[in-house]
C-alpha cells in the first residue's frame, strides 16, 4: 500500500494542517470494517442525515458525541445473564465505536431511534461573515489619478 508523505504541503501552507491530517488519517484509517452498516444522506442544501442500523440495541445502550469537528456514535450492550442457546447468530449486538469527521460549520442537530435505525440529523450552517456578499459599486466623481500616470480611473 502507498504512503503519502505531506510534509511538503505543510511547508508551503499556512492553516492548512488540519486537512492534511485529515487525508493522512483517511488514508491511513482502517476502512475495512462495515459494522455496523450505515447510510449517508443529503436531504437538502445544508442539511443531511446519517442512519445507521443498530439492530438490538437500545437508547441506553447508544452514545453519540460530537467534539472538534468529529461525531463519535458508541454502543455497548449491557451483559446479559440469560442462557440462550442460539442455533444460528445473524444479529450482531457487539459494541463498536464509530466516528464520523465533519466539516467546518457542520452540527448534530438531533437524533432519533426507531424501528432498528438510528437517524442522526446535521446542517451546515455558514457564518454570516463567511456568507458570499454582493458590494454595491458607487456612481460619482472620478477617482484620483494613480501616481507615476495621467489616467483617471473611473469606478
Amino acid at each position: 500500500m502507498r504512503t503519502y508523505d505531506f510534509t511538503p504541503l505543510y511547508r508551503a501552507s499556512v492553516g492548512f494542517d488540519r486537512m492534511a491530517n485529515l487525508l493522512d488519517r483517511a488514508m491511513t484509517a482502517d476502512t475495512a470494517t462495515t459494522y455496523p452498516p450505515y447510510n449517508i444522506e443529503k436531504l437538502g442544501e445544508n442539511d443531511y442525515r446519517i442512519s445507521i442500523a443498530v439492530a438490538g440495541f437500545t437508547d441506553a445502550d447508544l452514545s453519540i458525541e460530537a467534539r472538534e469537528n468529529q461525531l463519535i456514535l458508541t454502543a455497548r450492550k449491557a451483559d446479559a445473564d440469560d442462557q440462550r442457546t442460539y442455533l444460528h447468530r445473524g444479529i450482531a449486538t457487539r459494541a463498536f465505536e464509530k466516528s464520523f469527521q465533519l466539516a467546518d460549520h457542520v452540527s448534530v442537530t438531533g437524533a432519533t431511534h426507531a424501528d432498528g435505525m438510528l437517524h442522526i440529523d446535521l446542517v451546515r450552517e455558514v457564518p454570516e461573515a463567511l456568507k458570499p456578499r454582493r458590494i454595491e459599486i458607487a456612481r460619482g466623481a472620478s477617482a484620483p489619478a494613480l501616481e507615476g500616470t495621467s489616467e483617471t480611473v473611473e469606478v
